[in-house]
């Protein structure tokens, strides 16, 4: 009651001294740990369209330098009308964005676990329900995907990003407890001493499917949980370009987008690593899923503790001008059209498109790819399929680092097209004087996952850059509509190049040689995908309002107030450096 009251008095004394032109609202300061900074009021700029690389931006003399004017410890400035004034913000950022990245790439690393889980026991899954691959179910995964990302923009734009992705994370476990049966958290608890009476004798029977192995569910009941953790996927699939814009600063948001799109390969590495030793016979398989399900309900449960809306003040400048715009986002088949027509819109989408489609085949068929390259080792396998899916990640956050720097999405994507198409060539080529060359295979999988994997979140920046200020949402959704629908649609076709063998220089012993339909389907899409791509030429819109409004990678970190044991002095603001 006391600290409260000291909360108040200063608030009140805060009001008198600056003579009501600013109050502290939205957040609680402790009465005994306040201190006094002095943050800086942006002059903003109208946008400029122009294509000149960030650095020019900075150094030409046609950009005013931002004005600073000192104002008082606030997160919402208001003017005289009691409106918030959002020109008088200055760029944050807080601790809590590593916590918000966190979940959200470990429910999308959960998703694409689910999404694949099979993937690595084809026969196993197809042994114990008879008459259904495994390709069918993920086929069932992504359509559904497909389908639910026409909402997630809508959904968002309702109820915001922290209930709309609790929400989906609910719907996720509920569909995985389908999967594997709901008498495995009775059992799991069990395992903990913490027994639960059950009198029902069905119930019983039911419970013993646990880690301990017992039966599968019906297929019907696959089937309702795969559909409904791949309608809960877009959620966590569609929103990483909107979390970064949201939490992140100007120089952090590839690197952020990265690591979140990119999660969902380590849940497909780990569909290979645990399903491939777990899922040996259909006992294995039913106590694999019931691990995947209390993984599940355990995120879901901090999800739903600790995620987030939206942190108290903007962590860049294109975001608080956005604010001070006022636009309100269309609903998200109005927002198609309206992106469509944006210039330069489509080049990032046909690249992200290319890039979802080779890993996603890559990942459903590794164990094809990789027997027929003479990698037969079941144990093998698994792990080349893991190394490619973490490869797509590190090569993320890799090249994503290097786009926040530089900021040359046209060039990196140019250079990470070429790369794979030299490196889908061994997936699918085999040289008739040498054989099989399993080594050269496994090292071409591993830097196609570190090239062809980072194109996805680089152009998803670069989608929302020549888009703004447009919602992140639909920007991603649109592409993640478009990059599963054609994964869905080329699953069949590629099983059926598959099966084609095209023989090369076959009257030259020394150099005859064969290779595979699929790949050279693969190889198709994306030579085609460069080529195109090749003429993007539009304005980097946020990159300019960051640069244009004076935001040079400095960004006032809100969480740090000592220094080696010191607490700031008035007047002093802690920058973070970048």
């Amino acid at each position: 009651m006391a600290k409260t009251k000291g909360i108040i008095k200063f608030n009140i004394l805060l009001n008198i001294v600056l003579g009501g032109s600013s109050i502290v609202s939205g957040f609680v300061i402790p009465s005994n740990n306040l201190q006094q900074v002095t943050p800086s009021i942006l002059t903003l700029q109208p946008l400029q369209k122009t294509t000149q690389s960030l650095s020019t931006l900075r150094r030409s003399k046609s950009i005013e330098p931002f004005t600073k004017v000192s104002i008082s410890t606030s997160l919402k400035s208001t003017n005289a009308n009691g409106d918030i004034d959002y020109s008088k913000l200055t760029p944050k950022v807080y601790n809590q964005r590593w916590i918000q990245l966190a979940y959200l790439s470990l429910l999308a690393l959960l998703s694409d676990w689910i999404c694949f889980s099979v993937a690595a026991a084809p026969s196993t899954y197809e042994a114990a329900y008879a008459g259904h691959s495994a390709a069918s179910l993920i086929d069932v995964f992504l359509f559904t995907n497909v389908a639910s990302c026409f909402i997630v923009t809508d959904t968002v734009k309702k109820f915001g990003l922290e209930k709309a992705i609790k929400g989906a994370s609910a719907l996720m476990a509920l569909g995985c407890f389908f999967r594997s049966g709901f008498g495995v958290f009775s059992s799991f608890l069990a395992s903990l001493g913490m027994g639960v009476a059950i009198s029902d004798p069905s119930a019983v029977a039911s419970a013993s499917a646990t880690l301990g192995g017992a039966d599968l569910v019906p297929f019907w009941s696959i089937l309702a949980g795969t559909i409904m953790v791949g309608a809960a996927q877009p959620f966590f699939q569609c929103t990483p370009p909107l979390l970064s814009a949201t939490w992140f600063a100007s120089d952090e948001r590839a690197t952020s987008t990265a690591v979140a799109l990119n999660f969902n390969q380590i849940g497909i590495a780990t569909a290979f690593l645990i399903g491939g030793e777990m899922a040996t016979s259909p006992d294995g398989l039913a106590n694999y899923f019931g691990v995947i399900s209390i993984a599940c309900a355990l995120v879901t449960l901090g999800t739903f503790l600790q995620f987030q809306n939206k942190p108290p003040t903007p962590p860049s400048t294109s975001e608080i001008e956005k604010l001070i715009r006022g636009e309100e986002e269309p609903p998200f088949l109005e927002s198609v059209v309206k992106l469509f027509k944006t210039p330069g819109f489509l080049y990032p989408l046909s690249a992200f498109i290319m890039s979802i489609s080779i890993t996603n085949i890559v990942g459903a068929f590794i164990d094809e790819v990789m027997k027929r390259g003479g990698v037969t080792d079941q144990f093998g396998i698994d792990l080349a399929g893991a190394g490619f899916e973490f490869g797509i990640l590190i090569g993320g956050i890799i090249i994503g680092e290097y786009v926040d720097k530089t900021k040359k999405y046209k060039e990196v994507t140019k250079a990470c097209i070429i790369a794979s198409l030299f490196l889908l060539v061994p997936l699918g080529l085999t040289e008739h004087s040498l054989g099989k060359e399993p080594v050269l295979l496994v090292l071409a999988l591993l830097g196609l996952g570190m090239t062809a994997g980072p194109v996805q979140p680089i152009n998803a920046e670069l989608a929302v850059d020549v888009s703004y200020p447009s919602d992140e949402t639909a920007v991603e959704s649109i592409q993640q509509v478009g990059g599963n629908l054609i994964s869905a649609l080329l699953v069949p076709l590629v099983e059926i190049a598959a099966r084609q063998d095209y023989e090369l220089l076959p009257q030259n012993p020394s150099l005859a040689s064969d290779i595979r339909g699929d790949v050279v389907l693969l190889l198709t899409l994306a030579t085609v995908t460069y080529f195109y791509f090749s003429n993007f030429d539009s304005p980097l819109k946020r990159t300019i309002a960051d640069a244009t409004n004076g935001e040079d990678g400095d960004v006032i970190d809100v969480e740090a107030t000592r220094i080696n044991g010191k607490s700031i002095s008035t007047g002093e603001k802690l920058v973070s450096k970048r």
